[in-house]
């Protein structure tokens, strides 16, 4: 028999993969085989299968062999048969012992998730994406189904260029763009881009995020840590032999606060003077609550930072779509590192994204999730600021707000503890240290975006019915959120 895969042919029903095996006759193997696709359930009920003249032509059988293969499989009741009509499988799915699920390996969720940086991904804009969708599959080329173009579609880097410069203050062409599957890759082949030129040295908020910390660790980078204060990361502090610099200007994680004016051009001024290259993580920068919007840090120095946004706060972390703004002399081996590394990332998702961005629906449904979560940033601090001992601190941006705990007070671990017993998830400040020790400050990192509207009330009950445990009651006679 030449072959165990089956195709359809014009006036044929499916394709179908058989393994037919060798051992036993020719009829028995072809049973044997239908029965076993039949039973495991890749055969679904009401399948129509290969005619019998289609089955025997492809897998080089006479027709007789498989309409007896066919007629035997029917009396054991796996197909069905009807004179003028095709060969169905028959339903024994429901005669056979239940399916059981392996256990579960994985970390329950949670019922209340207070986690940082997370949007609420029930006000993901679907039928703005779906309609972008059905523009883009409608206009579409031939072309655009084919292989990418490893620095991304023209069209979102297009895009991005005017939407940056709008609303961000980035200076910048679609020349200087490269998309990538999510920020983690980004930094993972800026960090080979560094090494590859000698840069080993870099420079990282203290605290701050200790998922890309490692990650910059790992890509063979030497990092030291640059203290934070109430002005942001102090840049007074680079050592000379620093060639890179990563920071979050706009809103530093964890802490909330922007990196002060001063500093800004402290740290620019040493860019241009060393030759030294600054990571700009903007992060949540869309996300400024009050009337006072922070620029990118890029705006100073076009060609010694390295511009990364994101939709994964701003949409949601599924789309896997990131953006690096670059120096010039950066773009072709970050290109090159990235064609290396994947080839390049998937091009529909970029064309709807470029098609939302174009016509203005991303702004629009970023203002719309301004409102929410403003209003939900709002109840955090009021909640929690009743309790003594607790400072929220950072302006009025992000997806989170930083609480410190008093040093005589209880600590990180028996809060975290505590919520997590009750179904709370959320970060601790210690884990975000570059070196943690006992003698850094506590505080809880509490994310206000991620549970859906109506959730989030109770997330918060939860949240300050842990705190009523640990701290002094707030005394107010009921400061429950009122329901939505």
């Amino acid at each position: 028999m030449p072959e165990n895969w089956t195709s359809s042919r014009p006036g044929g029903h499916v394709d179908l993969h058989l393994d037919l095996g060798a051992e036993g006759g020719r009829r028995s193997r072809l049973e044997a085989a239908l029965r076993e696709a039949i039973r495991s359930g890749r055969l679904s009920t009401g399948t129509p299968l290969p005619s019998t003249r289609g089955l025997a032509r492809e897998l080089g059988l006479s027709r007789g062999t498989v309409s007896a293969a066919y007629d035997q499989l029917a009396e054991q009741g796996y197909v069905t048969t009807r004179p003028g009509a095709a060969t169905r499988v028959a339903d024994v799915q429901s005669h056979l012992p239940p399916y059981t699920p392996p256990a579960a390996t994985g970390t329950p969720s949670p019922a209340h998730d207070l986690r940082p940086g997370r949007p609420d991904l029930g006000a993901f804009p679907t039928r703005v994406w779906l309609a972008a969708t059905r523009r883009v599959l409608d206009r579409a080329r031939p072309e655009a189904f084919g292989a990418g173009d490893p620095q991304g579609r023209i069209e979102l880097r297009t895009a991005l260029a005017d939407y940056l410069g709008r609303t961000r203050g980035v200076l910048t062409t679609p020349d200087r763009i490269v998309i990538t599957s999510g920020y983690y890759q980004a930094v993972r082949l800026l960090c080979r881009v560094l090494s590859a030129q000698g840069r080993a040295v870099a420079a990282v908020e203290d605290p701050g995020h200790n998922f890309y910390r490692e990650t910059v660790r790992r890509s063979g980078l030497t990092t030291y840590p640059l203290p934070v204060d109430a002005h942001g990361a102090d840049v007074t502090a680079l050592d000379a032999p620093t060639h890179t610099v990563f920071l979050t200007p706009s809103h530093h994680y964890p802490t909330g606060v922007p990196l002060h004016p001063s500093r800004r051009q402290a740290v620019s001024a040493w860019a241009r003077a060393t030759g030294g290259l600054m990571v700009e993580d903007d992060y949540d920068g869309e996300f400024r609550y009050d009337r006072h919007p922070v620029s990118a840090l890029q705006s100073l120095a076009p060609d010694h930072v390295v511009y990364c946004g994101t939709t994964s706060k701003t949409l949601g972390p599924a789309l896997r779509l990131a953006w690096s703004v670059l120096p010039s002399d950066l773009v072709a081996p970050f290109v090159r590192a990235k064609e290396e590394a994947d080839q390049y990332s998937e091009t529909l998702g970029q064309l709807v994204l470029a098609d939302v961005i174009a016509t203005h629906a991303y702004d629009r449904h970023i203002r719309a999730a301004r409102l929410r979560y403003r209003r939900r940033r709002e109840l955090l601090i009021d909640r929690v600021s009743a309790f003594p001992g607790l400072t929220a601190h950072g302006v009025p941006a992000g997806l989170h707000t930083l609480v410190t705990l008093p040093p005589d007070g209880p600590t990180e671990t028996a809060l975290l503890t505590t919520c997590a017993t009750r179904g709370l998830a959320l970060r601790g400040l210690t884990e975000l240290h570059h070196t943690p020790t006992a003698d850094r400050p506590g505080g809880l990192l509490i994310g206000f975006a991620a549970p859906p509207e109506r959730g989030y009330p109770a997330a918060l009950d939860a949240l300050c019915g842990v705190l009523a445990e640990f701290f002094a009651d707030p005394g107010a006679p009921d400061r429950r959120v009122p329901r939505p």
